[in-house]
């Protein structure tokens, strides 16, 4: 009966005060997990452990430091984590509101497959990166922002060999291209066969410290891949690729008429006999295909 006295009260007040604080913590650590932003808290971490150890040793030099300079770091924590600041206040806001962000048109995911197949006919290395939750905005700053609207022109420009965006990765933020020429981590997972090259590492690469999906063109065989969760699918047809990003990004894509390889300078496309409504991107690679055959 002592013990069964000694123990605290619990009660649903102090279970749903730990239960939000336990959120807090969570929601903190997957917003940083990813970032630049994770590293910046093992610093922190280690300045904390620091200021513990000098009360601990009653070091005067180091307190007086520490006592100095504590008043300013919540001034620097708030301007470093800025953007992470700033994304979870925006989460709060959707979350509050018990809405969703408008989920991009599926057109624009059928311009990344209309694109793959024009780089698998032309056997043009590319590599595009889809963003999901984590973010990349890590890997956006090491590349050129462009922050425009997601259109198979746009991919087809950047990626064409004499264009001096095409060496690099192409990230892209629901319906918007965020940066191109952007450096990515090259995996080193030693399983990888030995005929993947950079291209392929570096798309593996993201995918092994987040959760984005990576679509792969090769340049010497125009063979694509897909990406995801460190493991990569290759040799895909354009069908199975647009089924494989329906169901990673978890909405529908339609089917769209692509233009098949060239043939004695006429466009052939598939299931002429068969009206199928087509999108935008589609209507303009065959305007453009239309336009090369006549010159």
């Amino acid at each position: 009966m002592q013990f069964l006295a000694a123990r605290p009260q619990v009660s649903i007040t102090s279970v749903l005060d730990i239960l939000l604080v336990a959120i807090i913590i969570y929601e903190l650590l997957a917003l940083i997990k990813g970032t630049r932003a994770s590293l910046m808290l093992v610093g922190v971490g280690a300045l904390a452990l620091a200021v513990y150890l000098s009360e601990l040793g009653e070091l005067t030099t180091l307190n007086w430091l520490v006592s100095t300079f504590l008043p300013y770091t919540v001034f620097a924590l708030i301007v470093i984590f800025a953007g992470e600041l700033r994304l979870a206040v925006t989460r709060l806001g959707r979350k509050l509101t018990f809405g969703s962000s408008a989920n991009p048109a599926a057109e624009a995911y059928d311009d990344i497959v209309l694109a793959a197949n024009l780089f698998y006919q032309n056997q043009t290395g590319a590599l595009m990166v889809i963003e999901r939750e984590i973010g990349l905005r890590t890997y956006i700053e090491s590349g050129v922002p462009l922050d425009a609207r997601l259109s198979y022109d746009l991919l087809a420009t950047i990626f064409r060999p004499s264009a001096p965006l095409h060496d690099g990765a192409v990230i892209i933020q629901k319906d918007r291209i965020a940066a191109a020429a952007c450096f990515l981590p090259l995996s080193m997972n030693p399983v990888l066969s030995t005929q993947l090259g950079t291209r392929h590492r570096a798309g593996i690469g993201v995918t092994e410290e987040t959760d984005a999906i990576a679509v792969i063109v090769s340049e010497e065989t125009g063979s694509i891949s897909l990406a995801v969760g460190g493991k990569i699918e290759r040799e895909l047809t354009i069908d199975q690729l647009r089924d494989r990003l329906g169901e990673l990004l978890q909405r529908y894509v339609p089917p769209a008429t692509l233009p098949t390889e060239m043939a004695n300078g006429n466009a052939v496309l598939e299931n002429e006999e068969t009206e199928i409504p087509r999108s935008r991107a589609a209507r303009s690679a065959d305007a453009r295909v239309n336009q090369e055959s006549d010159v």
